[in-house]
């Protein structure tokens, strides 16, 4: 299966699987090349806590990035979707918040949902 068939085109919400050192990013997929993927993301582990702020109004403290990982470090890279009773980072995102996860990471116009 390559690729396309898995939808992972500029714009799409994405989980990325990083070795060396060890990490989990969710952000927005911006580009893929063989040298390797850049997002506009944010560590996991800070998911709930930039939700958090968001849907409080605080002033940023912290946010996405727009950061290359070269494709030496990607383990894997999926898509952020909901699946039956899991539902994806960027749903719960908007549940939470009101708004998406992508207007918040600075990569949707606010019109568009």
């Amino acid at each position: 299966m390559g690729i396309g068939a898995l939808d992972l085109t500029s714009g799409t919400a994405v989980v990325v699987y990083l070795q060396g050192p060890k990490e989990k990013i969710w952000g927005v997929l911006l580009s893929l090349t063989p040298a390797g993927v850049v997002v506009r993301g944010l560590d996991l582990a800070v998911f709930d806590d930039w939700m958090r702020q968001e849907a409080r109004g605080e002033e940023t403290a912290l946010g996405p990035a727009t950061i290359f990982y070269p494709m030496g470090r990607l383990v894997r890279m999926e898509r952020d979707e909901s699946l039956g009773p899991l539902v994806s980072y960027a749903d719960r995102f908007f549940r939470a918040v009101g708004r998406t996860a992508l207007q918040a990471a600075g990569v949707e116009p606010a019109g568009r949902e």
